[in-house]
């Protein structure tokens, strides 16, 4: 008998990083190592399980920036040439390792890379995208969208910015998988009260927030977080069970951090000796993460104290948090059943490259779990927030709190003393490609409407949440600032010329080469 449904959502998502102005980037490895540890292995995960006959019913979101990387020819020829030479590091790494405690890991990750190159080119033919299309066609997902450019909502100026934000968004989901989307990711799930008006006007009907924005909205949800509730323009808002989200992200007692589980700060490109691994750094020489790990997280030590990675251990670790995660779903249900006075829905959502990128077990985690709840069990039954809104078409009704799920829970990761100098770029942006809208009702000339589209490409290029994410956790800094400055610098000199009536073609040719997602583009979804 069905007590509870559990809503696994997985949020995949990475800023637009193309750089063809250069053999290679640093920064574009952030694709292919997502590809070849998250996306690749979930898509075999999710195939064969269906295949076997085994009821899979996710939902994951793949965000537009990421959609058109996936399907790029430039970046797809880049991450063959870097998957060959991670095949022919590991096939050279079963030799060197023959006889230590490293030859299991080291044949595991040429078995990895060899699979993921065969997929790729073989089963996928390069077509990530239509590979997860297929999956949803055949009921196993339900693929959401996002922001156009993961642009953080509450904090744009200008309501026609937010809306651009969303309606980009939506046709650029109905470009690749050929129908509307039925719910959206809000970027770092940041939501103020009246957003949900803007999500209605596409007929988007659902939403994800953090537990607090319908814990605190008005009035207070008689369910708490375990059913939807409906925003004043009848759009649905999920909220994030903070037991799920413990179990696995926490750095305290969550999944990843176990002693047999692969460490993640420990990396073939930096351990091994460097006339060997130089061949498979970029040509400036510099070391930097290969994807081949040897030694397992072990505990709280040092780094020189890691212990080696035993692959067969982690498996059997993966399995038995599978277990745990379900048991605890079960007596979580079991309990909320009585509470609520009807099933309960438990939305847990994550980060997609959480699985099997930052933790590698993670994709064999999801296939334990998916075949315990298939095979052991009756009481939790996978669903997606579309499912449960049929099922239990009538929920309150709520206006939810503002919230975002960063630190602290509010926009305190985006705004800060170390970002605040962006904003003003940014809202003036806003305001003078609502000004260019409004000015140009149509483009009169092929080479004016090149220049609008491309405007309203860098402003929302410049609006990506991702650029203030990374200047306030300090990793890639110099990288976020120039990228956003960049894209305002381009933003300002088109703005400067539409109003002059001065384009200089040559110079647009070459940003329109360097910035090209969004081909479908049109700049009048910044009229009012």
């Amino acid at each position: 008998m069905t007590t509870g449904f559990l809503s696994l959502i997985l949020h995949a998502h990475l800023p637009f990083v193309r750089h063809p102005e250069y053999p290679e980037f640093l920064e574009e490895d952030w694709l292919y190592e997502a590809i070849s540890e998250t996306y690749v292995p979930l898509l075999f995960v999710f195939e064969s399980l269906h295949r076997a006959g085994v009821r899979v019913r996710l939902t994951m979101t793949l965000t537009p920036p990421l959609c058109d990387m996936l399907v790029d020819d430039l970046l797809r020829e880049r991450y063959l040439r870097h998957l060959g030479k991670l095949v022919e590091l590991a096939e050279k790494e079963i030799v060197r390792t023959k006889g230590t405690p490293f030859a299991p890991a080291a044949q595991a990750h040429h078995e990895h890379f060899r699979a993921v190159q065969n997929l790729y080119e073989n089963v996928y033919h390069r077509d990530l995208v239509g590979a997860f299309r297929r999956l949803q066609d055949e009921g196993v997902l339900e693929i959401i969208t996002c922001c156009a450019t993961h642009g953080f909502l509450p904090l744009m100026r200008y309501e026609s910015a937010r809306r651009a934000q969303i309606r980009v968004a939506v046709r650029n989901y109905e470009k690749h998988f050929g129908r509307l989307p039925s719910g959206i990711w809000l970027a770092e799930c940041a939501y103020e009260p009246g957003i949900d008006a803007l999500l209605a006007e596409v007929g988007l009907r659902y939403f994800i927030v953090d537990s607090h924005s319908i814990m605190f909205g008005s009035p207070r949800p008689a369910r708490g977080i375990f059913a939807p509730t409906i925003t004043p323009s009848g759009v649905a808002a999920f909220a994030r069970d903070v037991e799920t989200s413990e179990q696995v992200w926490s750095s305290l007692v969550g999944y990843p951090g176990h002693p047999n589980y692969r460490e993640f700060y420990k990396d073939l490109g930096y351990e091994a000796d460097y006339d060997y691994i130089k061949p498979y750094l970029h040509a400036d020489g510099v070391r930097r993460n290969i994807g081949i790990k040897y030694f397992r997280v072990t505990g709280k030590v040092d780094l020189h104290h890691k212990q080696p990675y035993i692959p067969a251990w982690a498996t059997e670790t993966a399995a038995e948090h599978a277990g745990h995660f379900l048991a605890s779903r079960q007596a979580q249900m079991r309990h909320l059943r009585t509470v609520i006075g009807r099933a309960p829905l438990v939305v847990s959502p994550y980060d997609a490259e959480l699985y099997g990128h930052w933790w590698y077990e993670g994709p064999q985690f999801l296939d334990f779990l998916i075949r315990k709840i298939h095979f052991d069990q009756d009481e939790v039954v996978l669903a997606t927030p579309s499912d449960y809104l049929q099922m239990f078409p009538h929920n309150q009704p709520q206006v939810p709190s503002a919230s975002s799920w960063g630190a602290e829970g509010y926009n305190r990761v985006w705004l800060n003393r170390d970002t605040q100098w962006m904003y003003r770029h940014q809202h003036q942006a806003e305001r003078r490609m609502e000004e260019l809208a409004r000015r140009f009702p149509t483009p009169g000339s092929p080479l004016v409407h090149r220049a609008l589209n491309q405007a309203a490409r860098e402003l929302l290029l410049a609006q990506s949440s991702d650029w203030a994410f990374i200047i306030t956790n300090k990793t890639m800094v110099q990288y976020a600032e120039k990228r956003f400055r960049d894209h305002i610098h381009r933003f300002t000199r088109l703005y400067e010329m539409l109003t002059s009536e001065t384009v200089d073609d040559d110079w647009l040719a070459e940003v329109e080469k360097r910035d090209t997602i969004f081909p479908e583009m049109d700049y009048r979804v910044y009229a009012r």
